[in-house]
């Protein structure tokens, strides 16, 4: 499966060109593409998919959708199928 995940942008940096960002998904981080969002800040919300940022989202709608994805034992299954969480 996947799935667009919630997170927030904690850090948004330059990679030979391409605007990239350290996203937290409820704890774990992941580096993600943030070509697509060029106005999103540190301390917003998107939605990422398949290591990419694809829109942004608000707060309340982000931590729903985490709580619930991880009740279903989704949050965990998606995050651990995609790329190695950053140090």
């Amino acid at each position: 499966m996947c799935l667009g995940i919630p997170g927030r942008i904690m850090e948004i940096y330059d990679m030979n060109g391409a605007r990239m960002g350290k996203v937290d998904f409820n704890g774990i981080e992941k580096e993600v593409c943030l070509a697509y969002l060029p106005d999103i800040a540190v301390g917003d919300y998107t939605i990422v998919h398949v290591g990419f940022a694809i829109t942004r989202l608000d707060e309340q709608s982000a931590l729903e959708t985490l709580e619930l994805f991880h009740n279903l034992g989704l949050l965990d299954e998606e995050l651990n199928a995609s790329a190695e969480t950053l140090p």
